[in-house]
């Protein structure tokens, strides 16, 4: 049975509406909500500049697949560029491992998931809420790709109120010079630079910052794998992409302000989510439980976002042969099933980790170090693909409407960085450990990246 003709490909249903929530989606991961207070932590005020610069790397990260994408709309993904422009290995590893950050993030969601469960049902097994929300998103996503799209705007819509709230809370609170009981201090900017500077820990503790805040923009680049389901991707693709400096900037810069402008940086808690601790500081009584739902569907909008993407990604794979031949088949509904119910048993495996490694924090800590890793990757293999982009589709860059400022010289700018991100992992220990497991990965694709060459000569 042929999977090229129209009735088996994937509908453009996505509206412009769904397209610039879930880029909003992807630029506000569980990482702000959870990996915040350890960031705030470790690099103090200065965590400001850290998500600043992450956020203009990954800019023009997105905006090298940006202007490859458009440049033809036959792309379902970055995938399929890295496969035409780099050749069929690296449209393998990049498909396939790009399915696996999903898969290890969403382990992350759902075992975040469980603690919050447990925040209002202590005596809850860990894993009846994990298979709750697999079963759940599964059968919203077996549905229709419009089903996925409104309920990650659903999900992203709980996010930005959550965060405007904060920033309207927070503001009042600072201009009425609020006296906290508590910490014994009043809100107001001079907070920031008034215990120890911007830099109290010094150069150290700001690169320290680096690690975590990387993890909180994993999936800025899911916009792009919503290529071949998005109505009018000329138009609707830009728009997401032009609005990431924007949205960093407002979401992570000016909460992360107020935040510490309301409590200083030293009382915040490296374990626990400087939104609790902001409303709980207001003596807001249901503020736990507000924040625990709103953190709750963060995790279950990142997991939502996995599921989407690796069948998608799958799906892209299997017609190169790079994947099995069923996961090529897209059901009566348009989707791909067979992808769908891979990539949510391949999430059961979160239960397992829970009790390998009983300690959440720990646990989730490990696993978003190899998904921050991993990512590093899909961003470099973008960045490379557009640099050969250039060499080999000179012409296409000449006509492209969307053509990515500083072009090849910025590529190099960013690959440099992630090359230093690297570096910085294996300074701490925790982060040294999955940096050391990373590469088995990487062994794995390419054996199986041999095996499948000797078959096909």
């Amino acid at each position: 049975m042929s999977i090229t003709s129209s009735k088996h490909d994937l509908k453009r249903n996505l509206s412009n509406r769904h397209i610039q929530l879930i880029a909003i989606s992807g630029a506000i991961g569980t990482g702000l909500f959870m990996g915040s207070g350890k960031t705030i932590s470790l690099a103090g005020p200065s965590i400001i500049f850290v998500y600043m610069i992450i956020g203009f790397i990954l800019f023009f990260v997105m905006r090298a697949m940006g202007e490859i994408l458009l440049s033809n709309l036959k792309y379902k993904s970055f995938s399929d560029f890295a496969n035409e422009l780099l050749g069929p290995w690296a449209g393998f590893f990049t498909g396939w491992t790009y399915w696996f950050c999903w898969v290890v993030t969403g382990i992350a969601d759902v075992v975040a998931i469980a603690g919050y469960a447990q925040h209002w049902f202590p005596e809850l097994q860990s894993w009846i809420p994990m298979l709750l929300t697999v079963v759940l998103l599964l059968t919203l996503n077996l549905l229709t790709v419009k089903m996925f799209g409104e309920t990650e705007f659903w999900f992203s819509m709980i996010k930005i109120v959550a965060i405007l709230a904060l920033i309207g809370i927070g503001l009042v609170l600072i201009l009425t010079a609020f006296h906290s009981e508590q910490t014994n201090t009043t809100a107001a900017f001079s907070n920031l630079w008034k215990y120890g500077g911007f830099f109290p820990h010094g150069t150290m503790g700001f690169f320290a910052g680096f690690q975590i805040a990387i993890f909180a923009f994993v999936g800025i680049e899911l916009v792009g794998t919503t290529a071949a389901e998005t109505v009018d991707p000329s138009k609707n693709l830009p728009r997401a992409i032009n609005s990431v400096p924007a949205r960093i900037i407002f979401f992570y810069v000016f909460a992360l302000i107020i935040i510490m402008s309301v409590t200083p940086w030293g009382f915040i808690s490296p374990n626990k989510s400087p939104f609790v601790e902001l409303f709980t500081l207001i003596g807001l009584p249901a503020a736990a439980s507000i924040i625990n739902f709103v953190v709750l569907t963060s995790a279950a909008s990142s997991a939502n976002s996995g599921i989407y993407s690796t069948s998608r990604m799958l799906f892209g794979l299997a017609k190169k042969q790079d994947a099995p031949e069923p996961f090529g088949k897209l059901s009566s509904r348009s989707v791909p099933a067979n992808g769908l119910l891979f990539s949510c048993s391949c999430l059961f495996s979160g239960v397992v980790l829970i009790y390998l490694v009983p300690n959440v924090m720990e646990a989730f800590t490990i696993v978003t170090t190899i998904s921050a890793i991993l990512f590093m990757f899909i961003w470099s293999m973008i960045l490379i693909s557009y640099i050969a982009y250039r060499r080999k589709k000179d012409n296409l860059h000449q006509q492209s409407q969307f053509k990515m400022p500083g072009g090849i010289l910025m590529s190099y700018v960013c690959l440099v960085f992630f090359a230093f991100m690297i570096v910085l992992l294996s300074f701490e220990a925790d982060t040294r450990q999955a940096l050391v497991a990373t590469p088995i990965w990487f062994i794995i694709l390419g054996i199986s990246y041999y095996i499948r060459s000797l078959k096909r000569t």
